[in-house]
């Protein structure tokens, strides 16, 4: 199949790293893995993040208006796809351009790590939530990647089709799975938001281990936030390696002992994958979806959202029993690559899109 691929939230070329720009780049990779051609159709950023900015939605739908003109006029000369698909679109990120060019050519709309949620629908987000309802209702297959988004499509659209697809990585097959014994590891962006909270939460953790204990903890992320986080954590103790590259990432997670990050309202957290795919044991909170990555007891100890003795006692026992550190990073790591690599991802994407070549004239 032709695929024109979009991702309204972060294109996949976009200049700031991110989870979004990440699962973008790994569904064209998996795609042209199972075998379709795909092209980025547009590079079109649709990002309403207040529900009363009725000029913002109305500026994006202007933009949105132009773009599918031009997209238009492409496929009439011969670029027409066989198939839209269009990754994460939600009540703040809607997908202004396939379904409307769908129903002018005739094609099928499919979608990944689409959300619903009925306590988004206040100012404009009424009008963009309900925008993303209809294009998941009407879509050839819509990939769910965790348990909770599934939940809120079926809750919002109980007759849209939809295929669980885990979150996935291109995993280096041979990574070293050697006793580590550097610092515990943190990736991450200094903003505001959810990122601040886990930084604040586990600054406050880290407090509450005993004195005995010599911890060491290194950080690679930045933003503008980045003097605010350091000012909350003790001189001396941390490593600031500010914003890496991905090799670098991947070269300091081969380094550390385990990854700890609380994780506020991640969807699922792609650097939880990652720390596990290079042999780490995850600290975490069992909040969103977190346990969708990780296997508490397994790959990692996740303990209630807001409990930080908990986290800290976790962090403790981590530091200090390293036969359990290393046998639950043997397991993340064998966890990662049977569950969350990019074969199965690929396998699974050509299975659903089966459904959408029916839609095909």
């Amino acid at each position: 199949m032709k695929i024109a691929f979009y991702a309204p939230l972060k294109p996949p070329g976009h200049a700031v790293p991110s989870g979004d720009r990440a699962v973008a780049r790994l569904l064209m990779d998996a795609l042209t893995q199972a075998g379709h051609s795909v092209r980025l159709e547009s590079d079109l950023r649709v990002y309403l993040p207040d529900a009363s900015d009725h000029r913002g939605l109305e500026r994006a739908e202007a933009a949105a208006v132009a773009e599918r003109a031009r997209i238009a006029a492409s496929w009439q000369k011969g670029q027409r796809p066989d198939l839209w698909f269009c990754y994460h679109p939600y009540y703040k990120s809607p997908d202004l351009l396939g379904p409307e060019l769908c129903r002018q050519f005739d094609l099928p709309w499919a979608s990944a790590e689409a959300s619903l949620s009925r306590r988004r629908s206040n100012g404009i987000w009424g009008t963009t939530q309900a925008m993303v309802r209809s294009s998941v209702r009407a879509a050839a297959v819509n990939f769910a990647m965790t348990a909770r988004d599934q939940a809120g499509i079926l809750e919002n659209e109980p007759s849209a089709r939809i295929m669980r697809l885990r979150p996935f990585l291109d995993i280096n097959r041979e990574q070293s799975t050697a006793t580590r014994t550097g610092p515990m590891v943190t990736v991450a962006m200094m903003r505001d938001g959810d990122k601040m909270r886990s930084y604040t939460a586990l600054a406050a953790a880290l407090s509450l281990l005993p004195e005995r204990i010599d911890w060491r903890l290194a950080v690679a992320g930045d933003g503008p936030q980045a003097e605010q986080v350091r000012k909350m954590f003790p001189s001396g103790r941390v490593d600031w390696l500010g914003q890496l590259t991905a090799e670098a990432v991947r070269q300091l997670l081969v380094r550390s002992s385990f990854f700890v990050w609380p994780g506020c309202a991640e969807a699922y957290g792609m650097a939880y994958l990652e720390a596990q795919a290079a042999g780490l044991p995850v600290v975490a909170w069992a909040t969103a979806g977190v346990p969708e990555v990780v296997e508490h007891g397994t790959s990692g100890l996740l303990s209630k959202e807001g409990d930080l003795l908990s986290l800290a006692r976790d962090v403790e026992r981590l530091l200090t029993d390293d036969g359990l550190r290393n046998r639950m990073g043997r397991a993340a790591q064998l966890r990662v690559r049977d569950e969350h690599g990019i074969e199965r991802a690929a396998s699974v994407l050509s299975e659903g899109l089966k459904f959408a070549r029916g839609a095909i004239h």
